[in-house]
């Protein structure tokens, strides 16, 4: 097995492992940086987020307004100082990244144009056309080349994190090209992977997804947080979970049921406003918690529309925006409807329905991304960072990459520095079990499918953990992913070759995204409320009382993960009552009455 040792290691090339390695180069030149991917990492999954990335920049905008905005589409369960950082920091970071060359879409006067996002209550979404994360992930892989202190190992699984003495010390990672062995040693580690949603059958996550850093993690001791909020995006294409952005919304699409009616006046976003002329918080602009959980009662109504494969679903209009503004606006949407559903947006209406899209929860770190294992952080959808509580924003996830990205990558230049001596033979005799884990692996016997155990999960959890959930389709997923972990210990490799062993690959994932998926069923049955992305039939109501507080899972080697619960942190927002619509404006307008009456 090669060795090699550098001072930070981080596991991911994403926008959030990318922004980590360009600040801990920044920080301090002299470090060596491992950046560790599975892919290239231009095919990080970054590339596919398409809105874009929130940050104050009107003048009628505020700080406070962003905060407000995030704490209320969390639900209250927001890490409010986290909040009052990112909603600061993430101006500075939209216009370094216009400095290293992210091309923002601009308005005919030259300033940077901002979009509609769902749950804000003022424009502050910066976009490049329809596809921001390519955009954002192309200038910062293009910055990070100019450090040559960043050694890149592209295609490199990481097999597991090495920490010894409660400090991470580095993690082993397998070539897939040749299907040799590295260890790499560092005195700082960051987890930068994604998050979870392949647990789900139907999701709009690549297949690189599949919760390696989460489970990692999770493994070593590390709790993972609030993982029962997972958020199901209100529009992918019915037959892939191909995302038609909420941009779509943004520019002024329409969602309507089977009889052409703009259904989610009914359900707390109303009244209807004109069409093609959006606003803020109202109807399409709702939270997508909120319009997710609308198609769900629209679909128990029987008013949704059956595609040719019996699939539920309702249209997402975009016909009334015109053919110029789609292809200026939503380019590569109208590529993606035309090339997967045969749908040409500017004749015809998009068929939409939910897909898992984003967990809230991950890894839980502190302040400063850094986990309860000293010198290991973890950063963007596989950290738990207290930004998107109980329902994420959309287009807050793209600017946290950045924002925390950098605090990840600041802060584990200095653990690196700071890192006392380690003991060395320790640290090989982890990664030599990590090896022999491997090993035994392909000796291992039994006629277990990975492919079967994966569909069964992906089945059970939406099933169980769905847009809503009740104790008995919980308990029945609990039941059966504890099962599926079972049979995982059965599972037979039956490649041995060494060059892009899939099979193996495959079967390592698995054991980690059943890992995660274990996490999230256990965690939803315990908390009995319904907030945020966590709906439940049989507890409607959100309990401040008993359940404003974080959930914390445990990993147990031989079984269920033990819950426990950590406190909220609160600022400056108290909880109240979350409205949309025509409610949130009298709502807004009653305390500015209270304040002039008491000012």
């Amino acid at each position: 097995m090669q060795t090699v040792n550098v001072d930070i290691a981080i596991v991911g090339a994403g926008g959030g492992g990318l922004r980590a390695a360009i600040a801990a180069a920044e920080a301090n030149p002299n470090l060596k940086i491992a950046l560790v991917s599975k892919v290239y990492p231009m095919r990080s999954h970054t590339v596919a987020a398409e809105g874009g990335a929130a940050a104050v920049i009107k003048e009628e905008d505020s700080y406070d307004k962003h905060f407000q905005d995030t704490v209320a589409g969390g639900d209250w369960l927001c890490e409010q100082d986290v909040v009052e950082y990112f909603v600061q920091h993430s101006p500075v970071e939209m216009t370094q990244l216009e400095r290293w060359g992210c091309p923002w879409s601009r308005k005919a006067d030259g300033d940077v144009n901002v979009r509609r996002f769902g749950g804000m209550k003022i424009e502050r979404t910066w976009f490049a056309a329809d596809k921001t994360g390519f955009h954002l992930l192309h200038t910062l892989f293009q910055t990070s080349i100019q450090y040559p202190q960043i050694q890149r190992f592209d295609e490199h699984f990481v097999l597991d994190i090495l920490v010894d003495d409660d400090h991470a010390r580095g993690m082993v990672a397998m070539n897939m090209m040749e299907g040799s062995l590295v260890q790499i040693n560092a005195n700082a580690v960051v987890i930068a992977t994604g998050g979870g949603c392949r647990a789900f059958k139907f999701n709009t996550n690549g297949g690189i997804v599949t919760g390696d850093g989460l489970s990692m993690a999770y493994r070593h001791g590390v709790p993972l947080r609030d993982m029962e909020f997972v958020q199901y995006h209100p529009t992918g294409l019915p037959n892939t979970g191909i995302l038609m952005t909420e941009g779509c919304r943004g520019e002024g699409g329409i969602l309507v049921n089977k009889d052409g009616y703009r259904y989610l006046q009914d359900y707390g976003l109303g009244p209807e406003t004109p069409i093609g002329k959006p606003q803020n918080k109202y109807m399409e602009l709702g939270p997508r918690d909120k319009v997710s959980q609308a198609f769900w009662q629209e679909w128990k109504k029987g008013n949704t529309l059956k595609t040719a494969k019996g699939v539920d679903v309702v249209h997402l209009d975009l016909r009334h925006l015109g053919e110029k503004y789609l292809h200026e606006r939503l380019p590569f949407i109208c590529e993606l409807a035309s090339a997967y559903e045969g749908v040409n947006p500017v004749n015809e209406p998009i068929p939409v329905r939910p897909v898992v899209h984003y967990t809230m929860g991950g890894i839980e770190v502190d302040f400063n991304s850094e986990t309860r294992i000293k010198g290991l952080f973890a950063v963007g959808e596989c950290a738990s960072s207290g930004l998107h509580g109980a329902n994420r924003l959309g287009s807050n996830s793209l600017a946290e990459l950045v924002v925390l990205g950098r605090v990840a990558g600041e802060y584990a230049a200095q653990r690196a520095v700071e890192a006392q001596s380690v003991n060395q033979s320790a640290v090989d005799a982890q990664a030599k079990d990590v090896v022999a884990r491997l090993e035994a692996l392909h000796k291992q016997e039994g006629n277990e499918s990975w492919s079967e155990i994966r569909d069964e999960m992906g089945t059970v959890m939406e099933e169980g953990c769905g847009i809503y959930r009740d104790q008995a389709s919980m308990q029945k997923a609990v039941d059966k992913i504890a099962e599926l972990k079972e049979r995982y210990k059965r599972i037979r490799v039956s490649d041995n070759s060494s060059v892009f062993n899939t099979d193996v690959l495959y079967t390592v994932e698995l054991g980690y995204i059943l890992d995660v998926a274990q996490s999230i069923a256990n965690s939803a049955i315990e908390r009995k409320e319904s907030r945020g992305a966590h709906q439940r039939l049989d507890y409607t109501e959100r309990d401040d009382v008993n359940y404003l507080k974080h959930t914390l899972a445990f990993y147990n080697e031989n079984g269920a993960p033990r819950i426990e619960y950590s406190p909220v942190k609160i600022t400056k927002s108290q909880p109240a009552k979350r409205v949309y619509g025509a409610e949130a404006e009298a709502q807004e307008a009653a305390a500015k009455a209270k304040e002039q009456a008491n000012g």
